[in-house]
Order: structure tokens, then C-alpha cells, then sequence
């Protein structure tokens, strides 16, 4: 049995957070995820993982508290699961997954549920590993992004209608984000130097409740970005990621 461990109220600020181990430019998001966790914590919120330095963790929480446009009684959500590096094929992916799994029976839960996508995408866990534990695509939105759940009751979740809509009012560059990734304080910071310098008009809004996160009108996992009234990608945007989606938009004009 691997050495893994949770992270809790007692042991948050002196843990790393796997994803964000090696690169000070996201120190600044770390502290801001723990500020986050530990609320989440008090609400059941999970964050697992392998006592080393790297990235292999699982995070999920229960459905009703999860910052996710996604509905359904007696849910766990899982946000991430990532093992990169040399720490593949190792096994961890199946041991967090399967620790998820035991405790969700454990707690008499109705099922787990997980965004994916018909191709893999980054930011988003693999369809096909998540397939091998049973899971199903239940919901959809679009041509690109699935709700797989394995259910223990024969009841499903689904994406909130809202989330269907995939469009908002404002033609401008517009991002919602929340602070459950410690990567999104820096792609801000990108974000904004590259639309000021280029006199791109955007708007970043914060999402500070799962509440607000239900009603979000599109896929949303901490981050989605619109641009020109339309959903466009859950992909966190650096400037050369940005750069590449704005002259995409503007050839297709």
C-alpha cells in the first residue's frame, strides 16, 4: 500500500500542493487554494495524496457543496485527478481513484460523478482511464464535454440547465474563475498584462460561492472563458495560448 496522505485543518499549511510543487511563479495561487480549502475542508471537501514531491493527488468533494454547474442527490464530485512524471504507470491513478470510491460506499453515497471529454483535454482527467472503474457518460454539453458517473443506486446527476446556455451578454474577452487552482492567479496576471498592452477589453469575474458556481451559464470546473458572447474553452489561458484563441476568432470573422 502507497504512502498517501489527507490533507486537514492540522496539516494544511505545512503540505505542498502537488500541482503547483515546483514553480514560484504560482506561490502566490498556493496560498490563495489553502485560503479556499479551508473552508472546503469543514464541508467534506477531499485533497489526497502521495506523501513525495510531485504531483499525484485526487480532490473531490460532496455534489451539493461543489463549485460545478452540475446537479444530483447524494453525489461526490471529483475535481482533479493527476499523476504526471516519472510517477506513472505506477499505479497511483487506480489507488486515489479506488480510495474515492471505497469511501463514497462507505458513506452510503449514490455515486461519483467527473468532468471529461470525448477527446482528452487539458485540465480535464482522461475518459478512457476513468471508463476502467465503471463510469458512463450521463450528460453532455456540446461536442466536446461529457458528465461520466458511476452510480451506486441507479440515479444519475446532470448539468444544470444554465450550463446548456453557453453564451453570456458581453462581446468581451470574459473569464470566470475561482480559486480552487493555484495556477489561475498567475494566468490572471498573463491575462490582463496581454489585453492591456494589446487594448484587448476584458472582464474577469470571481466566482465566490458554489451557489454562484451552479448558476454559471456554461461547463465550469474553476475557470471558463467567453469571448464575443460565446463559450469558448475550460483551457487555462496563458499569453501565448490567448494570443493563439484571439486570432482564431478573428480569421473566423
Amino acid at each position: 500500500m502507497s504512502n498517501f496522505i489527507n490533507l486537514t485543518l492540522d496539516n494544511l499549511e505545512v503540505e505542498h500542493l502537488c500541482c503547483a510543487i515546483a514553480d514560484k511563479k504560482h506561490q502566490r495561487g498556493v496560498e490563495s487554494k489553502k485560503i479556499w480549502l479551508t473552508d472546503r475542508i469543514k464541508e467534506g471537501h477531499v485533497f489526497r495524496k502521495l506523501d513525495a514531491k510531485g504531483k499525484i493527488f485526487i480532490e473531490y468533494s460532496p455534489l451539493e457543496t461543489a463549485w460545478v454547474p452540475i446537479i444530483g442527490d447524494n453525489y461526490v464530485y471529483i475535481y482533479c485527478l493527476w499523476v504526471s512524471g516519472s510517477f506513472k504507470n505506477k499505479g497511483y491513478g487506480k489507488e486515489l481513484l479506488q480510495y474515492c470510491l471505497d469511501e463514497a460506499k462507505e458513506q452510503k453515497k449514490s455515486g461519483i460523478c467527473i468532468i471529461s471529454s470525448k477527446k482528452k483535454k487539458p485540465f480535464l482527467s482522461d475518459k478512457k482511464f476513468i471508463e476502467k472503474f465503471g463510469f458512463v457518460t450521463v450528460d453532455s454539453i456540446g461536442d466536446d464535454y461529457e458528465l461520466l458517473a458511476l452510480s451506486f443506486d441507479g440515479s444519475i446527476p446532470k448539468f444544470n440547465e444554465v450550463a446548456r446556455q453557453g453564451t453570456i451578454d458581453s462581446q468581451e474577452l470574459t473569464i470566470f474563475y475561482s480559486l480552487q487552482c493555484p495556477y489561475i492567479l498567475n494566468c490572471i496576471e498573463e491575462v490582463k498584462n496581454y489585453c492591456e498592452r494589446e487594448s484587448v477589453p476584458l472582464s474577469l469575474i470571481e466566482v465566490k460561492s458554489s451557489s454562484e458556481a451552479k448558476g454559471i451559464p456554461c461547463v465550469f470546473n474553476n475557470w471558463a472563458v467567453f469571448y464575443k458572447g460565446e463559450f469558448k474553452t475550460l483551457h487555462l489561458l496563458n499569453e501565448g495560448y490567448l494570443k493563439k484563441m484571439l486570432d482564431i476568432n478573428m480569421e473566423v470573422k
